[in-house]
């Protein structure tokens, strides 16, 4: 009976899930919107091609790594970038032919044209992609023909300025007499506007498409008011094929180091789970942190980590509105309050985890104040004396040793913390000497 590996520190979260034998080394690397739901498959029964690679590939399995990702296509990316410089043995020998589709403006030709395909050529023509789904990117490639954004031809015929169109290819060609083309074919259009229209083409997938997102949302709606629900869905699936370009992508170079920074980082989030006792994988963590100036100007930071790396676009900043004088507890309990109350309005998902900066009492605050809103997320604080770790109902502290990645993590944490709270000093500090 084959030992299985321990897969609850995996995340409902997108990102790389790398699979290893028991001397560490990589069997196979894959990408996943949902990693936890994702790796589970493989240690499901399942039928025809997926169970015979499982049969063969999860016995060997000992240790599962995983790397978050911004995006589903910064996921599919790095996938590609690790698969070709590790080359696991079950992505080389096993592989299902899968490839992912790129839009290319052929500039390599006089006359370019707009098109999908499957590998991206050094030939001169400009690529984008790749991209996780091929139907929508085909759908909005068709509309934006059709509504003649792009109107570039759509034929395949092979001519340039050298070598003209024969002149009967030109009269049988339906696009030409329907005026669907600009017909460069037959002169109708200059060279050098023709290829404006490759340039634009480029310029929006290169994301400059806010108009058109903005233009397609109305019209969805109003299509949608009017009854035509299938008009509606066109421009539903045309939303989310832009939306899959926008996805973010902060993916560069691969060097080892960039594999090993983010597969420590998860790491310490699984040894922070075990260390806390945790239900879930503390995947996001939210830590809050209460400064003044001489006794003035109290304020409040808040900073966000996933997958045990710093999450930016989450941070916020809090002016006390609430409290009189120097009270961490009282004003701990007012931006945890603000804080909560907010993200429960707006539907959001609460944090794995959320950390505050603290003993007991700032502690204890919290959890009142997260009590009073309904909101329900684990809590710890993170004393600095002695870098204890404090939970709601439970008398002793918690001393992780000096060298734990669980330890590292909240530190890493509440320093962050510390220093957003810092730099919103400055700032605050800035403005009353300007307007002094």
């Amino acid at each position: 009976m084959s030992e299985t590996p321990d897969r609850s520190h995996l995340p409902h979260a997108c990102g790389v899930y790398i699979m290893r034998d028991g001397a560490g080394e990589i069997l196979y690397i894959g990408k996943a919107i949902d990693l936890a739901k994702r790796v589970s498959h493989y240690f499901t029964p399942r039928t025809g091609f997926q169970e015979y690679k499982n049969s063969i590939l999860t016995p060997l399995v000992r240790k599962i790594d995983y790397i978050p990702c911004a995006s589903e296509r910064e996921a599919l990316l790095l996938e590609q970038r690790l698969v070709k410089k590790h080359m696991p043995f079950f992505n080389v020998t096993l592989k299902d032919d899968k490839s992912y589709p790129y839009v290319k403006v052929s500039l390599n030709e006089d006359f370019p044209r707009v098109y999908l395909v499957r590998r991206k050529l050094d030939d001169g023509a400009a690529y984008f992609g790749p991209f996780p789904k091929v139907r929508p990117v085909r759908q909005l490639l068709r509309y934006l023909w059709t509504h003649h954004y792009f109107p570039l031809r759509p034929c395949r015929y092979e001519f340039s300025v050298d070598k003209p169109l024969d002149p009967r290819k030109i009269n049988s060609c339906l696009y030409y007499h329907t005026g669907e083309c600009p017909a460069p074919c037959a002169s109708m259009i200059p060279l050098e506007a023709y290829r404006q229209y490759a340039y634009d083409v480029i310029a929006f997938f290169k994301g400059d498409y806010e108009e058109l997102l903005e233009r397609f949302t109305a019209e969805m709606k109003a299509a949608s008011a009017r009854l035509d629900y299938e008009r509606a869905a066109q421009l539903r699936d045309n939303i989310a094929a832009i939306s899959q370009m926008g996805q973010r992508v902060r993916v560069e170079a691969i060097t080892e180091a960039d594999v090993a920074g983010p597969v420590a980082a998860s790491q310490s989030v699984t040894d922070l789970q075990q260390a806390l006792g945790l239900p879930n994988p503390p995947f996001h963590v939210e830590c809050f942190d209460i400064s003044h100036f001489q006794g003035h100007q109290m304020v409040a930071s808040m900073v966000c980590f996933k997958g045990g790396a710093p999450h930016k676009e989450h941070y916020r900043r809090f002016k006390i509105r609430t409290v009189e004088g120097v009270d961490d507890f009282a004003s701990m309990a007012e931006v945890v309050r603000r804080r909560y109350k907010r993200i429960l309005a707006a539907g959001e998902r609460l944090p794995d985890l959320v950390l505050i900066d603290g003993g007991k009492g700032q502690l204890h605050a919290a959890q009142a104040a997260m009590k009073e809103v309904g909101a329900k997320a684990p809590l710890a604080s993170l004393a600095k004396r002695i870098e204890e770790v404090f939970l709601p109902g439970r008398d002793e502290s918690i001393i992780l040793a000096a060298n734990s990645p669980a330890l590292h993590l909240l530190q890493r944490l509440r320093d962050e913390a510390h220093r957003f709270g810092i730099t919103y000093h400055r700032l605050l500090r800035g403005k009353d000497l300007v307007q002094g």
